[in-house]
């Protein structure tokens, strides 16, 4: 895993791929090797302020290093330096696990009346429209915020306390007009915004990115023939 984007979203991917494996003993569950890396320069400064250096070439650093160390496969904890993967992917001999592809995959299967996805991601994932190509072949479209601000407001401050009781509060008043609007259900595509989704109501549909790349990381890293979960 090339993790520390932020730490807590990396920590949480590692809860879930534990939590989705079907294990009776230590020795069932899957080897992970993560680089949890804080100092990976900032993916928003270096894409939409313009003030930061790019973060490819620490991020292409984190898989070489992983892939000498014995991984198999690689996985981001990030959707927005997923706008990288194709580089990351090209640098290492490894195959990459693409979230954003998986989850407009996983979309694609589910039963869309409207065809439009209320996004619910970084303003970078909106400006770089990397859902969007992901959509294409599928003819979905997204949906952002009215207030988009907010979004990001919730995103550092995520980073900066934790998933606090009143950030909980504020993303499920933000989900909840979204949902409201013409869309089908949400798409949660950020890693800190996964760290509050446990608070939205019961009734909004959705589904997390988060989720999604980690059953692709159980599904893939099991041995062949091993059973699944139910």
């Amino acid at each position: 895993m090339l993790g520390g984007m932020g730490p807590a979203a990396t920590i949480d991917l590692m809860r879930r791929v534990m939590e989705a494996t079907p294990a009776a003993d230590d020795a069932d569950h899957i080897h992970l090797l993560v680089d949890q890396n804080p100092k990976v320069p900032s993916r928003i400064d270096a894409l939409i302020n313009g003030t930061g250096p790019s973060p490819l070439d620490e991020l292409v650093r984190m898989a070489k290093g992983l892939e000498s160390a014995g991984a198999t496969m690689l996985a981001i904890a990030c959707n927005t330096a997923h706008v990288y993967a194709g580089d990351i992917a090209a640098a290492v001999r490894i195959p990459l696990l693409d979230m954003v592809t998986l989850t407009a995959e996983a979309i694609a299967r589910r039963p869309l009346r409207r065809r439009r996805i209320g996004m619910l991601a970084s303003s970078a994932v909106l400006q770089l429209g990397l859902y969007e190509r992901a959509f294409e072949a599928f003819g979905i479209e997204t949906r952002y915020p009215d207030d988009q601000t907010e979004i990001m407001a919730i995103i550092r401050a995520v980073k900066k306390e934790g998933a606090t009781a009143d950030l909980r509060s504020r993303f499920n008043v933000v989900a909840r007009q979204l949902l409201a609007g013409d869309v089908d259900f949400l798409a949660i595509a950020c890693t800190e915004l996964s760290l509050l989704v446990d608070v939205l109501d019961a009734d909004a549909e959705k589904i997390d990115a988060l989720d999604v790349l980690a059953s692709a990381i159980v599904e893939r890293a099991r041995p062949a023939g091993q059973p699944g979960r139910a």
